[in-house]
Parts: C-alpha cells; sequence; structure tokens
C-alpha cells in the first residue's frame, strides 16, 4: 500500500525518548512510530469490535430475553479450557 506522509508534533521528551529507543533498535524514529501506531490500532479496533458485540448482545438480549446463566456459561468455558470441543449451552428466555 502506497504511503503518505504524516506531520505528528511531538514535546522534546517524547522525541528523544523515541530516538533513543529507535537508536538502540538500529531502526528509524519514522518506523519505530509506524509500528506502534499500527500495534494502537490493531489493539483499540479490537477493543472497539469488542463493544460493538457486547452492545449487539445487550440489544439482542431486550429483544428476545434469551440468555444463558453464569453457571452455564462457566461450565461450557470450563469444557472449553479442558480443550473439549463443547457447543455453548443453548439460550432460553
Amino acid at each position: 500500500m502506497p504511503t503518505r506522509a504524516t506531520n505528528l508534533k511531538l514535546d522534546a521528551a517524547t522525541e528523544l525518548r523515541l530516538q533513543r529507543l529507535a537508536d538502540a533498535r538500529h531502526q528509524t524514529a519514522t518506523g519505530l512510530a509506524r509500528e506502534a501506531i499500527d500495534q494502537y490500532l490493531d489493539r483499540e479496533e479490537g477493543r472497539e469490535q469488542l463493544r460493538q458485540d457486547a452492545l449487539a448482545a445487550w440489544t439482542n438480549y431486550q429483544t428476545s430475553g434469551q440468555h444463558v446463566t453464569a453457571e452455564e456459561a462457566d461450565a461450557w468455558l470450563t469444557r472449553l479450557e479442558a480443550g473439549e470441543d463443547a457447543e455453548p449451552p443453548p439460550p432460553h428466555s
């Protein structure tokens, strides 16, 4: 994908920290900043997707009333953690 220049203003202390780390890793400060931004975006996009999924699940629950109990969910998760190929418990109203 083609790249575009972006102007990023940093305070002197942050710029110095970035340059020191880039020097220690034998990278450019630009490359290190790009990597940090990519990691931040990946993490925050994942958090936003989780938030959207939770809101959709809440809306679905409010509409349908379907749910599983905490005990049912815990038992299912315990089976998954044990390596079993367990189906989720069926929802009920």
